[in-house]
Order: structure tokens, then sequence, then C-alpha cells
């Protein structure tokens, strides 16, 4: 049976008509072929359901419907009849329902407000429109209000309200100023979806007297105007409280000051609220904030994300807009506004309602006389919509009775219907939010088939393409459809032809027998109708020649070809397209049959020319470009590599030479020195080319030696001075004749794999050696001394034999002689080869160990017998390990072994790297291809002491003024019995200087030694190292200092090399120096003075420093003061362990200087000053030492 393509199932009759399916059942309304054909009223137009018409002009209410016999309309308002011819001001169109009320002459628009429907009939039933809500358009005025100017502080918010008048439809919002330019929106400033102009904060630039809101009525084409608003922004010290005092609430938002605050919501208010929208519709979501700084808008989707293709932000993110909007996107959207100073979110409950929607529509249903069938009504909607039947217009449930139909909720089931059965029926399905209303009628017809498409149609296709021959039908009950090809040909019923539902035969290629007359049948019960097409093949068109590019020179003349081979039948049109346009209307251009020339090219004539080669059926086309350049009245010469030889020739043709000639080409003004000649092998090596011989330049031909059963192509290369050219086109193709290989394979080898094998490998001959169809190889092998006969094998192409059951490790002879289906190759060379190696049998004997020295062993052993080896010999391999004695073999399997290979037939090795004092044990393996043999026994052997390492650690701990404790951790590789510790040590001074060097020895069982006596704030370099009986190992040094807190001391001593500490004693210094002056005059004269009054009254034993805020000077005593205690001032005296100095009365006082204070300020022992007193200088205490305090005692003195 042909291929056949069906529409979708769902309904009982299907009706196909002309060369198209159709979506909707429905008669075709041919005036010419179904002139007595019946049709039930159809509604093919109507105004919309709510429709806003302009005041001003006539009202026209659309219905327009078709049917047979025509139909006639009727109209209700407001649910009652609406008599036309009543009304003077409404007409009704001719052959239509469409209503005019002219409004424009009198009346009022008003008046006609109302729902209208449309009613259209004939004799098979009626068909209404929709409920068309009929209601003029409006722009109302604002509403005057007297408008208070606006002042509020720089920061604050501010919302502008618009409030527009009510309209139909509603207006489009905008702000703009007094010279109608739209005020300028962002972030901060942003105009709300209820038209309000929205602040988040206000700023000075604000300040205007101009805020204006504009609403434009689109039907009525009118712009309305509120009143200006004035706003003025200041800063809160331009106010005083006079000012504030007398501004109203409404004049002064609030008195809070300019400072930034975290967001808060002016639109929506709370933190939730509810949006609902219908589906279909775009959902618009709005939040805006104020806050200092701006805040910015975020949004989410608290279950589900946003959806990527339907989602939009608009308003600076503001508003989230989702086109589109379905029941899916119901659901909590939440707006977040967040600045610096913190955030907030408010949730918009989204609800998705939906109006009602078709799932399936009811379609129009066209039966045969006692057929049965359906129309089914199926809508969606939320809430779901409630389905309700009319008939003609009419509800179902008080139309009448039909015993042919049925009922089933949003499906009516038809049943052996007659014609009487024929209605127009309606679906209603509605619910709080719309509804939908469909017409389909049921049209019961009684018709034979009937052939649309002509008679006799002529269908011309050119070859191999698809025919489409068309049968148009009409019938009831639906005819079924046949083709035959010729006057008695059966069904056509081969793959090859596809028939289509709507009656098209299609034959996907058409082919010259394709050519013929086709009939098409319908029939069904009532009757049989047919028609008969025709069909010619026809050769394509084909351009045979192209026009070529072209490069001319100005003012010459060019032509282009254009050949073209049709279809003798057919005509053929040639046209010729410059740029694919027309070509210029000039007579320079000539079009002659299959030419086109331009004579006097001209620079504008550059361009592409296409020709085009028509014919009624195809079309086919070739272009060419001209490029048109300036004249060289005599052209330098062109210097290049020469042109590619041409007309290669091959002859004399023998089995192994050949003679090829050739032509030269242009040497482009540089002689020909040579010819190069390539060969490929078209057989073995396709695309690939090899060089051949080269030739004199002074040669044309060349006698060329072959190789047999080689399929040759030669080309021919010339060469000058500049180079080499192109290759010529490849000669002709030369097979010679096979004969027997000339060579034997190379690269021959005799190994064994496997103890009992030997693998002969060879380097196979190429495509181009073998010289002869069926290549194979001859392989043969024989022990080498031994008696044996030459043991052979014939193997195809391959590299490589495997000789099995040899004996182990013997020398064989092998040789590999290539062979064809001509004969043998020459006999080829003789290669020795060994047997497979197995692993070595005897381990190497006497081994001996002489150690050298704590890290050197030298090795020697007794070599393996060849015979033992079982291979090639590749060496000897020492292992050795380190080993507890008396536990050699119980931790054989836990210690880590070394290995040293020496290659060759050596039997001594030497053995680096070992540990000293420690004890070593090794055995000795040969080695061959195959592996290791066994073990010799192991051999024990223990390396002397070596020094050791250095201390692992060394740390000085518990510094004081005169001690110092070292302690430290032994080697961590002693190399042997430690003897001793040796410790030198030496001072460094303060100019890094080393000073004499300390030698101590230390007992080795010590791990902490102090030192004694040492020099007091002292820094010490100490040098540490450990030692054996070999010797003294590396040592570890380190440095401390003598004293409790030496990071004191180096920050104060740090200090005291500081410039600005330096100029600030010297002016203490010169201070103090002229204080003394003055002093001494004041003495002399025998006068009192404050000071020593303050100082006779407060008997203080320390006197304080000269100046309150200065703590830097450092503790005086009077001797006084000490002989109150019977102690004598010490030398280098330190200020008290609290490091501080107690503060008297009196911060001015100079006493008479006792043994003054040695005062040092740095380490290079820089003199402050010493100043002597009056009264002779007591001894010192015994303990105490009488030499000069460090420069470190010194600054402890300056707190």
């Amino acid at each position: 049976m042909p291929k056949k393509k069906r529409l979708p199932a769902g309904r009982v009759a299907l009706i196909l008509f002309l060369c198209q399916m159709i979506s909707a059942l429905e008669v075709p309304l041919d005036p010419k072929l179904l002139e007595d054909l019946v049709q039930p009223p159809t509604i093919t137009q109507q105004s919309p359901k709510d429709y806003i018409i302009d005041p001003r002009e006539n009202i026209v209410i659309q219905c327009e419907a078709k049917g047979k016999p025509p139909p006639s309309f009727s109209w209700t308002r407001n649910g009652t009849h609406f008599d036309i011819d009543k009304d003077p001001l409404v007409t009704m169109k001719p052959g239509s329902g469409t209503l005019t009320i002219n409004i424009m002459s009198e009346g009022k628009a008003e008046t006609y407000e109302g729902v209208y429907q449309c009613t259209a009939r004939n004799e098979r039933g009626a068909a209404i429109s929709n409920n068309i809500v009929v209601r003029p358009s409006r722009s109302p005025l604002w509403t005057k209000e007297k408008l208070e100017p606006i002042t509020l502080r720089n920061g604050q918010s501010l919302v502008l309200p618009c409030r527009p008048p009510l309209g139909l439809p509603p207006p489009i919002i905008f702000w703009m100023d007094n010279s109608f330019q739209r005020l300028p929106q962002s972030e901060r400033v942003s105009q709300g979806l209820n038209g309000d102009l929205y602040f988040s904060n206000v700023l000075p630039e604000d300040t205007r007297e101009d805020y204006i809101c504009y609403a434009r009525f689109n039907h009525t084409q009118t712009i309305q105007q509120k009143q200006p608003i004035s706003v003025k922004v200041i800063s809160v010290d331009e106010l005083n409280d006079t000012i504030a005092a007398n501004l109203s609430d409404t004049e002064f938002y609030s008195a809070k000051p300019n400072r930034e605050r975290p967001p808060t919501f002016l639109t929506p208010e709370g933190n939730t609220s509810n949006k609902e929208e219908l589906r279909g519709n775009v959902l618009s979501l709005e939040c805006i904030a104020e806050g200092l700084p701006t805040p910015v808008i975020y949004w989410i989707k608290e279950d589900g994300t946003l959806p990527t293709n339907r989602t939009f932000y608009r308003n600076f993110k503001k508003t989230l807009q989702i086109i589109q909007v379905s029941e899916a996107d119901s659901g909590n959207y939440q707006c977040i506004a967040k600045n610096a100073l913190g955030a907030i979110h408010h949730t918009i409950s989204v609800t998705v309602k939906a109006a009602p929607y078709w799932i399936l529509a009811p379609q129009n249903l066209v039966l045969s006389p006692g057929e049965d069938g359906s129309l089914i009504c199926r809508a969606n909607g939320n809430p779901k919509p409630r389905i309700s039947w009319l008939s003609n217009g009419v509800p179902i449930e008080i139309a009448p009775d039909d015993p042919s139909r049925k009922i089933d909720g949003d499906t009516i089931i038809f049943s052996n219907v007659q014609e009487r059965s024929s209605a127009v029926y309606q679906c209603n399905a509605s619910n709080e939010y719309g509804y939908l209303l469909a017409n389909a009628f049921v049209n019961v017809l009684a018709e034979p088939p009937r052939i649309l498409t002509s008679a006799n149609t002529l269908y011309q296709v050119i070859a191999n393409r698809p025919a489409l021959l068309d049968c148009a039908f009409f019938g009831s009950p639906l005819p079924t459809i046949e083709w035959f090809k010729g006057a008695k040909g059966s069904a056509l019923r081969d793959d090859i032809y596809v028939l289509h539902e709507n009656g098209t035969l299609e034959i996907p290629v058409a082919q010259k027998d394709s050519t013929g007359t086709y009939t098409c049948v319908a029939r069904n019960k009532l009757g049989m109708a047919k028609n008969e097409v025709h069909l010619e093949i026809k050769d394509p068109t084909r351009i045979i020649k192209q026009p070529e590019y072209a490069v001319v020179q100005r003012g010459s003349t060019v032509s282009f070809e254009c050949k073209v081979k049709h279809d003798h039948t057919l005509t053929l049109t040639i046209t010729w397209l410059k740029d694919n346009g027309e070509l210029p209307s000039d007579g320079r251009f000539t079009v002659d049959k299959d030419h086109l020339e331009v004579a006097d090219v001209r620079d504008s004539d550059g361009g592409a020319y296409t020709c085009v080669a028509n014919t009624t059926l195809d079309m086919v086309s070739a272009s060419a470009v001209l490029s048109v350049v300036a004249p060289t009245p005599t052209p330098a010469p062109i210097y290049d590599v020469p042109n590619p030889p041409f007309d290669l020739e091959l002859t004399d043709q023998l089995d192994k030479s050949v003679q090829l000639s050739w032509t030269p080409g242009d040497d482009n003004n540089r002689p020909i020195t040579k010819f190069i000649i390539e060969y490929e092998d078209a057989m073995h090596e396709a695309g690939l080319w090899h060089h051949q011989t080269e030739v004199s330049g002074m040669q044309t031909t060349a006698q060329l030696k072959l190789s047999p059963y080689v399929n040759y192509s030669f080309r021919v290369m010339a060469v000058n001075s500049l180079g080499r050219s192109l290759p010529s086109e490849p000669s002709e193709q030369y097979l010679t004749k096979a004969a027997e290989p000339d060579t034997n394979p190379t690269a021959v080898e005799g190994l064994g794999s496997e103890p009992d094998n030997l693998v002969i490998t060879w380097k196979p001959l190429n495509g181009f050696e073998s010289n002869g169809p069926g290549l194979q190889y001859k392989v043969s092998w024989r022990q080498k001394d031994g008696d044996d006969e030459w043991a052979s094998v014939v193997v195809a192409n391959v590299s490589k034999y495997i000789v099995s059951g040899t004996p182990t490790f013997v020398p064989y002879l092998v040789k590999v002689q290539a062979l064809n289906d001509v004969g043998f190759a020459p006999e080829p060379a003789v290669v020795m080869g060994h047997s497979g190696e197995d692993l070595p049998m005897v381990a190497p004997g006497n081994v001996r160990v002489n150690v050298v020295n704590s890290t050197l062993a030298e090795v020697h052993w007794d070599p393996v017998p060849l015979k033992s080896i079982r291979g090639h010999l590749q060496g000897y391999r020492i292992y050795y390990w380190k080993a507890q004695e008396g536990s050699l073999k119980r931790n054989r399997r836990h210690i880590e072994k070394k290995i040293l290979t020496f290659q060759g037939s050596k039997t001594h090795g030497m053995l680096p790297g070992l540990e000293p004092f420690s004890h070593y044990a090794l055995n000795v393996r040969v080695v061959n291809g195959k592996g290791e043999g066994p073990a010799s026994p192991d051999r024990v052997f223990n390396t002397p002491e070596g020094v050791p390492s250095a201390p692992s650690s060394l740390k000085i701990i518990n510094p004081t003024l005169d001690s110092l404790t070292l302690e430290w951790d032994p080697p961590s590789r002693p190399n042997g019995i430690l003897t001793e510790y040796t410790l030198k040590y030496q001072p460094i001074n303060s100019t890094h200087e080393l000073g004499p060097l300390v030698d101590l020895k230390i007992p080795a069982n010590k791990t902490r030694w102090t030192l004694k006596n040492l020099n007091f704030s002292t820094r010490y370099k100490f040098y540490f190292y450990a030692q054996t009986a070999a010797g003294s190992g590396s040592q570890i040094t380190e440095e401390a200092v003598t004293t409790v807190d030496e990071a004191m001391a180096s920050r104060q001593v740090d200090i005291a090399t500081q410039g600005w500490f330096i100029g600030l004693m010297c002016a203490v210094a010169l201070l103090i120096l002229i204080l003394l002056i003055v002093c001494f005059i004041r003495r002399n004269k025998g006068g009192k003075y404050p000071v020593k009054e303050k100082e006779d009254a407060h008997a203080d034993p320390e006197i304080q420093p000269m100046k309150e805020d200065d703590g830097t000077f450092g503790e005086y005593r009077s001797l006084e003061s000490d002989a109150e205690d019977h102690k004598p001032l010490k030398k280098g005296s330190r200020t008290p362990s609290d490091r501080t100095v107690k503060k008297e009365d009196s911060d001015d006082s100079l006493v008479d200087y006792g043994e003054g204070v040695n005062g040092q300020f740095n380490e290079d022992g820089s003199f402050i000053g010493q100043y002597s007193g009056k009264k002779e200088k007591e001894p010192a205490e015994g303990n105490e030492s009488s030499e000069a305090p460090s420069p470190v005692n010194a600054m402890n003195s300056f707190v």
C-alpha cells in the first residue's frame, strides 16, 4: 500500500479537499463546483468583547458570517431584541450584520452603551457572536485642588502624589516640568505603578517649583495636567527655631537631623501583602524603599527560582515583571531593600487565577445520514469553568429535542444522524474572570464524491525531483482515494509512491519512466468520481561552460561565455546580471546568445557578472568577477619561478624503464637550470610523491628506471635561480610487470622471549619492494653448534615468527628470505641469535668484605660459571643493609635494603655511603637478561667509629648578671661512643669584636652546664661539639647576654643611639650648667633662694627630676639623705625596682652634689656628666664593685 500521512484522530468523519489539509472541518464554498451544497452559518468576524469606542466618531459594531444559503442577521441589546429599523441613526451593512451608529450628526455615544450580541441564521441553524460590551472612552479633568509648597530637609524621603482621574481606559502617567521635559529618574527618584513620584532621599538639586503629573488618554489622544507641586530642600543649618516653629506638619515633614538611616519601605506597607493576577497577563510586583544612602532592591522567589526567559526588571529593579504568567508562578516573592546600614524585606503572596482557556474547542462536523459523531468542548481555568451548551443560540435545555443527540458534560454525542440533525451548537465556558464562546455546526450531508482538481491537468517536473499530482475531492461520507497509472494499470501500491490524505500522489524522485497518465478515483457509498492528470519529466538545465574570472585593462574589451544545456521542449531564457542587478543600459554591453561582451571597459564596470539560465521549471546560475586595472604601456619584465611543465607523455614503455617527455612552461625571464622528476605509486602509496631523478634544464625527455609491480605516475617541476615551479599535472599511469623480490628483509634478529622458544623478527619489505603480488617470507633456523638441517617455514607478510620447544639459551643461526607469486629473492644473509634465557642457577661464591674506612667497604666474589648463568651476563648485584647483631634473620623482612649493580663480568665493587659504627650484612647475585639468580650466603661486617654529627640542639637559659646555663641534646648520629663535649666561648664587645677564647671540656654524660663568673651585661658566643675516639664532630653555635632582661636593655640601647635623644641630652646638660652658674653666684652673695627653702622643708632622700613631665633623667641622691640610712651612695646606682621615680612638692630644686652618679647614655661610652659635691667621698661598701657601670646599667637609670 502507498504510505499515508494521517491527521490527528479525535473525530468520526474527516473532510479533505483541495490540495491542503484543514484543521477545522468545513465545506468548501466554491460557487462553480458546489452551488447546491448547503452549510450552516459560521461567524467569521466580530468586534472585541470589551469594545471601547471614541465618542467623537461613529460607532461600528462588526458581525460577519458565511453560510449556504447566505445567513440573515439580528441583534440583541442588553439581552432584548434590538430593532434597528426603529432607530434612524442605526444602519446594517448589506449582506452583513455589521452595525453603524451615526452619532456624529446627532446623538451621544453614552446613549448606545450596552451589551450587544449578533445572530447569523439560515435554514441549517443559527450562529451567535460574543457578548460585545460597548463603552465610550472617557478622559475626565483633574479635580482642582490647592497644593501647598513642600519644604523638607536634605536627606529626608518624599512622596509626590499623582492620583489621576479615573478614565476609560486608564491613562498613562508621567512626570514633567513646565518645559514639557521629562523629570530624570534614578535609583533614588522613581515613579511607582500608581503614578506617584517617590524620593528615597532628597538632595538640594531636587528643589523646583514645577513637579507636574500628566495623564495621557491614548484612546482620545488627550493629555490632562495636575497642578504643579513646589518642593524646597534645605539643610538643617538654614532653619532656626523660629522658622521651624511656624512650619506646619505638611510643610515640614519631621525634625529629624540629616543622618544616614537603614531602609524602610514607602510602598507596599507592612511586612506582607497579597497580589492576584490572571493567567497570560503580565505580573507586576513593586517595592520602593527610602533610606540614606539610597537602598538597592533585590528580588527572590522563596519557594523556587524566577523564570529565566520571562522575568524582567523595570524602574531600576524596583518593579519585577513576569510575562505570560501561569499558575506555576504562584507563590511568595520577596523584595529586599539594602544599604550600608541594614536591610529590610517584604513578602508578596502571589495567586494566579485564570479566565477560561481552551483545552479542546469544538470543531465543525460534517456527517452523512446514519453516521455517528461528537462535539467536544473542553476548557480550563481557575476556578474551574462551567460548561454550558446552546443550540442555534438557545440554551440546550429549552431547545427543540433531537433524538440523535445526547449530552454528556462537555461532550455532545450524535448517533444515526439525519438531515434534520443539522444545527449550530454553542459551547460557553465561564467563571468569575470571563467566558469563552465557540460555534460549531453539525452539517448532515449526503453527497457522492466530487473531484475538484481540473481534468487533464498537465504536470511538468525536472528529473530527480519530487512530483506532486493533485486530486482535491469532496464527498459525504468521506470518499476513499486510489491512483492508477495508464489506461489498464493497477492501483499504485509500490513503495516509490506516497499517498497523502488530501488525495495528492507524491513521487519522491521522478524519473524519465515516471512520464505518463495518472488517474485519481474517489469512491463512497453514494458513487464514484475519477480524474486524469498527465506527468512529463524534463531534463535539468545545466551550465556546461561557466563565465571565468577576468582581469582586463581599462579601455579594452572583455567577453564572458555561458554555455547552457537544457530540455529542448522547454523555452530557455538567459539573463545577465551585474552585482545581482540589471546590466547598465549602455551600448558598450552586448548580449549575443551565450556571450556577454563589454567594450571600452571602465573602472565602474568591475564587479560580479552572473549568467542566469531560466526555464519554466528550473533555474541555474554561474558568476565570474571582472577586475579592471590601469593600462601599462610597457610592462616591466616579470621575474619569477618558472611556470610548471605540461603535456607529459610516456613512450618506450618497457618492463623496467620508460621514456618521459614534457613541454617546459614559461621561464619568467630566468633560464631553467634543471627539471626535477617525481613519481607516485598509486597501488601501494597513493598520494605520496617520491624523488625519481633530475635532468638538465636543456632536456625535455628522460629515460627512467622502473621497479616491477608499481603503478607509476610522474610529474615534473622546473627550477631556475628564483626557485622551483609548481608541479605539473600528473602523467598517465603505467603499471610495470611483476618480478621476484630484489632484496630480503633487514634487521633480522633471533631472541627468545621464554626459556623454551626463539623469536625471529625482521623488518618487512614495503609494497614498492615486493615487486609483485603475494609477498611472503621463508623463515629458516638451526642450532649453531649442532649438525641439524635447516628447519624452514613460509609465513604471510608479517614481521615475526616464534620457534617453540628450543633448549634454554642455545645459539641459533637464522635467515629470512622474501618471495612472491613470481619467485624467491636472492639467498639471504645468516644471522646468529639465541633461544630464550632462564634465571641463573648458581650464586656467586667466596664473597669477601674489606672495610676501607667508616663509610666505605670493598666487596670481592668469585664469578659464576657461564653455563650456570643461562643467559647473557648483565652483571652482578649487591644487596646490603644495616642489621642488629644477633637479630639478622629475625628482622630481615623489616629491613630496608640497598642495591648496587656492577655491569659485566666484574668480581669486585665498592660500597660507599655507609654509616660509621654500624653492623651491616650483604649478599651478591648474578644478573642475566631474564633476571637475578639466587643470593650468596649473607656476609656481615662492622664499620669503625666516625666523628659525630653536631649536637641536635643548644639552648641558653637562666641568664643572670654573671652566669649562663647551657642545655643541649646529644648528636642525632653519634657515629661511635661519645667521649666528651668541648665548649668554647668568647665575649663580644659593643663593636662586635671577639674577645679571648675559653676552652672547656664537659663529660659525655652531661646535657646541662652552668658557666659562672662571667662579665655582666656582656654578650658571649659559644661553640659546642661532641667527640668520639675518631675525632671531633661538627659544631653548633649560639649567642647569649648576661642580663636578666636583655630585651629591655636592647630597647634602651636602641633609644640611646637615636640622634634626637643625643640632642635632647645635650640641651639638658646645657641647662644644668647654666643653673649651676646661677646657684654659684647666689651662694657667693650669701642669699637664699626658694629652691633651697623648699629643700630644707622637705628633706627627702631622693631628689626629683628637674622637669615634671620628663622622666628621662637619671636619679640623683644627696650624701645627707644617704647618711641617714647609714649607706653610702653606690656608683652606678639604679632606679627603684618598680622603675618609677617619686615626686614631691618641689620639681625645680638643686641640692649640694655629693658623690656624683656617673651617667652614660649609649654603648660607646659617650660622657653625660659627673658632679662632685663639697663633702668628701665615703668609701664604698665592701661587696660592691668599684668598676664603672656598664652602658646598659646607665641606661636603666633613665626611665
